[in-house]
């Protein structure tokens, strides 16, 4: 294998990164993307509750936006969404369990809050940890949609079963912890299979009204399906981000085991439809920009100590963000100006980093 890039590889990889960076969704092969009104359907038909009241409720107007937010092209949150409704419907669960980042991040693979939850799924550290999130220095797992929806899935399907299929109770759980919700049910004097969410005492505020905000959230996507610019804007290939565990599978899991490619892995999951999909076009190019493109691609095989070597000596050279780190933090490391590093890897100043995203540190020009 060769081991260095040429100057053709490594120019087509600063242009995948390039797109990496800023987000930009690319159209992907059939065989790596779904139609975005399959999505759609996938999602109606997995509503444990697909019935909506004539009268919208309380939450209605605070999610309005959701199918705003899924139809827009330049925003990545139907390919996001995408993943997490197949993931979901894999393990045999509910749709509505798919709604869940809307509420806790927006949608926002990169959403941080002070008080320490990261993540489109908002986990702290310990959860993240106990759900075999891979947590690393340099690498947040959290912060990955495949990996930290493979864990989120996961820990709902347990909690689905331990609520007796009540979705209901189980998002009530997933907010609050299941021994809380567990000790009202047990003070109502009810059983799981029978409880009823509303009658629940002793709980907050926020998590009696979880349940609600999903519901209220189901009625606003699905009753979008009579506006025509909405349906026409669904109608589009998304591009797939990584494999859906099986159900089976799911359980049997083991925590990841790293590997040093693992961080490069994350740049094209954290920017969907990108580095990976870009690389596929050009692999032909070189035999160098063939290997970057298999580190970087959505099911990588292991990397070969070649293939690395290959990644960290090529030119221009790149720098995987970890955790902490800023634009001014790397443009210092670097040598090189701020406006240089935006303008090389075509991100704006306002754009927040996150680990695992791949820059490139220098251009061809200066080699």
């Amino acid at each position: 294998m060769n081991t260095l890039l040429n100057k053709t590889g490594a120019a087509a990889l600063v242009a995948a990164l390039g797109l990496a960076a800023t987000g930009t969704t690319l159209a992907a092969d059939a065989s790596d993307s779904r139609n975005g009104r399959e999505i759609y359907e996938h999602f109606r038909a997995g509503l444990a509750e697909p019935e909506c009241p004539a009268q919208p409720s309380r939450w209605t107007h605070q999610f309005a936006n959701a199918p705003e937010r899924l139809a827009d092209r330049s925003d990545d949150t139907l390919v996001l969404f995408g993943h997490v409704v197949e993931s979901v419907r894999a393990a045999h669960l509910p749709t509505e369990y798919a709604l869940i980042p809307f509420v806790e991040s927006g949608y926002k693979p990169s959403a941080r809050s002070s008080a320490g939850p990261a993540g489109l799924w908002q986990m702290i550290t310990t959860t993240a940890r106990n759900h075999n999130v891979p947590m690393r220095a340099g690498y947040d797992g959290r912060l990955s949609p495949v990996d930290s929806t493979r864990a989120a899935v996961r820990y709902l399907k347990t909690l689905h079963g331990m609520f007796g299929g009540n979705w209901r109770l189980a998002v009530m759980a997933y907010n609050a912890g299941e021994y809380r919700v567990f000790g009202a049910i047990k003070r109502a004097g009810q059983t799981p299979r029978t409880a009823k969410p509303e009658s629940l005492g002793g709980l907050s505020a926020i998590t009696q009204a979880y349940d609600d905000k999903l519901h209220a959230i189901s009625c606003v996507i699905a009753r979008a399906d009579d506006q025509p610019r909405f349906m026409a804007s669904l109608d589009r290939p998304v591009r797939a981000l990584g494999p859906i565990a099986s159900s089976q599978t799911m359980i049997a899991m083991e925590r990841p085991k790293p590997s040093p490619a693992a961080a490069i892995e994350t740049a094209s999951v954290m920017a969907p439809g990108s580095a990976a999909s870009a690389l596929g076009s050009v692999a032909g190019a070189s035999p160098g920009a063939s290997a970057v493109a298999s580190v970087l691609s959505p099911s990588p095989q292991p990397a070969s100590a070649d293939t690395v070597a290959a990644f960290a000596t090529s030119s221009p050279r790149r720098h995987i963000v970890a955790a902490g780190e800023s634009l001014w933090m790397i443009a210092r490391r670097y040598k090189v100006s701020v406006a240089e590093l935006l303008s090389l890897n075509g991100l704006h100043a306002s754009r927040l980093l996150a680990p695992g995203m791949v820059l490139a540190v220098d251009s061809l020009a200066s080699k």
